[in-house]
């Protein structure tokens, strides 16, 4: 299954449930209209080539400089989306390929970074949540055993490894790892240790890896099923409230003049 068709599929995936976190009105706006942005198609270009490597080319079009500021230019970088997207392809300059290389070359100087990132890639699971019976989604980057134990591993693309638990804070890294766990628990009946590969963008693009230890985890797992249960309770009664909360309660305001 490709990542296009793994989007498609039916089920709730941690990007989408994540945007609950800020508030339901804004999950909401978010899965009626869908963005893309530079950003996001290099992390998935810089993904497939860290993943898996032998089959960037097929996926991906690498496109030479071109002046869309002209007709001419923005002509023929219109006829090379159309010819992508025909063959399912994506466009990729060539600027960025020579970075995502050399991302990944300095990745393979990092011995315990490459064992960890060696395994099943992009697999992708699905489940049923057994108390709200909602369907939920995962697509691990990586199934691998490290140090004699099942586990899972997520590489992140990072400004900073020094400033990673930050990060964790900021993008839901922890609810990350509580809904993968559960789900693979779900389709397994077995618990996975979960492990984070992080590189820098810039040079010299540095690595570290990240163990989330138990307590981590379960933390995790309790935002999934906090975030899960919104979900479904939204869904139940087609209230997708913003920040005044659940109970629709109006702030009032006081003071002389008003």
């Amino acid at each position: 299954m490709s990542q296009k068709e793994y989007r498609a599929a039916e089920g709730i995936s941690r990007s989408e449930l994540f945007h609950i976190e800020k508030s339901p009105m804004h999950f909401k706006y978010a899965l009626e209209h869908p963005t893309d942005s530079p950003s996001l198609a290099f992390g998935r270009a810089l993904h497939k080539m860290i993943l898996e490597p032998e089959d960037f080319d097929n996926d991906y079009f690498i496109v030479g400089e071109i002046n869309r500021r002209t007709k001419a230019g923005r002509e023929r970088y219109e006829a090379l989306q159309a010819h992508a997207l025909k063959n399912d392809m994506e466009l990729v300059s060539f600027e960025d390929v020579l970075i995502i290389k050399e991302m990944r070359k300095a990745l393979t100087n990092y011995p315990e970074a490459m064992k960890l990132l060696t395994g099943e890639h992009e697999k992708n699971f699905f489940w049923t949540d057994p108390d709200t019976g909602e369907k939920c989604k995962c697509r691990p980057d990586c199934l691998s055993v490290y140090e004699g134990k099942k586990c899972i591993v997520d590489y992140k693309s990072v400004n900073s490894c020094k400033d990673f638990e930050k990060s964790c804070n900021r993008y839901g890294y922890k609810f990350q790892a509580g809904m993968y766990t559960e789900g693979l628990f779900q389709n397994f009946l077995e618990e996975y240790d979960f492990w984070f590969v992080a590189q820098e963008k810039t040079p010299p693009y540095a690595v570290d890896i990240f163990h989330c230890d138990p307590q981590f985890i379960a933390e995790g797992r309790d935002k999934y099923r906090e975030l899960l249960g919104i979900y479904h309770k939204c869904k139940e009664t087609g209230i997708w409230y913003g920040y005044e909360g659940p109970m629709r309660m109006h702030k009032e305001l006081l003071g002389e003049g008003l």
